[in-house]
């Protein structure tokens, strides 16, 4: 997000395959209770780091899906809630095609509640969305719960109780109970659904992260750490495939060159109305979608 913001990489788009960790909010960590929660995040099998967005505490494991746009904007505040409705949107259209009965909005007693959750009937959270702005640019975090449902539960009991959190465990779903799929077949079915609709707004370029960037994240590694957590970031390595053993040194899965209109729009959303300029770095340019997306911008 830093380089992007500052000019330095073109806006960029990660689909992460993590290993199991718990995410803890800022709020998490300034709450009664958060150093027990930690401890039961470890007991249950999980790191703990803190994250950029806010929220409350959410799970990554094997069978979710991280994705991560970070994109450069002028004005970050100003186009927050445009950028939480296009996610939810295009994450909801995605596995809408897939065949899930897929709604936006939170669901009465869901972990990490928030406004541009997706669910499930209205009753399964399968998906939640957090952003971080900081001058120059911003960055758009979605959790899938692709399988495993059973494990975000089992994390979540012990953890949202030693932080005196009210949940209904039963919210929790996946999209493979949703499909009855087999949890090997389900992450790859997720991928290919969101980079289908992605590709729809955006030229895919996959590539891999710069040596300037994944330095930067290293050095930047220990803020998040959780009170005395012994792991660092979710171990990532390209195309998703995970490494627990590693701190996070992020790779990219499929980095988009958003539509860049020759007037870049003041929100930092694709403006598919509009032709793309070359692009400076020499990356490859995107190219205007055939499709372009008929909801609304989202966030």
């Amino acid at each position: 997000m830093r380089r992007v913001a500052a000019g330095q990489r073109p806006p960029t788009l990660r689909l992460i395959h993590s290993a199991p960790v718990v995410a803890f909010a800022k709020r998490d960590a300034v709450a009664e209770g958060y150093e027990e929660a930690v401890a039961a995040a470890r007991a249950a099998g999980f790191g703990a780091v803190l994250r950029l967005a806010g929220g409350r505490a959410a799970v990554f494991h094997e069978g979710t899906l991280e994705l991560a746009h970070a994109v450069p904007d002028a004005d970050p505040r100003a186009s927050i809630h445009a950028r939480f409705r296009h996610t939810a949107e295009l994450v909801a259209r995605a596995l809408g095609r897939l065949g899930v009965d897929v709604r936006v909005g939170e669901v009465p007693g869901e972990y990490c509640p928030g406004r541009w959750s997706v669910n499930a009937g209205g009753a399964r959270k399968l998906a939640g969305i957090g952003q971080r702005v900081i001058a120059g640019g911003s960055h758009t975090g979605v959790v899938i719960a692709v399988s495993g449902a059973d494990r975000i539960r089992s994390a979540l009991v012990p953890v949202y109780r030693a932080l005196r959190l009210d949940w209904n465990p039963d919210t929790a779903g996946s999209v493979a109970d949703e499909l009855d799929l087999p949890a090997e077949r389900a992450w790859a079915v997720v991928e290919g659904a969101l980079l289908a609709e992605y590709g729809r707004l955006y030229d895919l370029v996959e590539d891999e992260l710069d040596a300037e960037t994944l330095t930067l994240a290293r050095e930047l590694a220990p803020e998040h750490r959780a009170t005395g957590a012994c792991t660092g970031l979710t171990g990532q390595m390209a195309r998703g495939i995970p490494n627990p053993a590693q701190p996070a040194e992020p790779t990219a899965s499929g980095l988009p060159n958003p539509a860049q209109p020759a007037e870049p729009a003041a929100s930092g959303l694709p403006n598919p109305a509009q032709p793309a300029k070359p692009a400076a770095s020499g990356l490859p340019n995107p190219a205007q979608p055939a499709e372009p997306a008929a909801s609304g911008l989202g966030a």
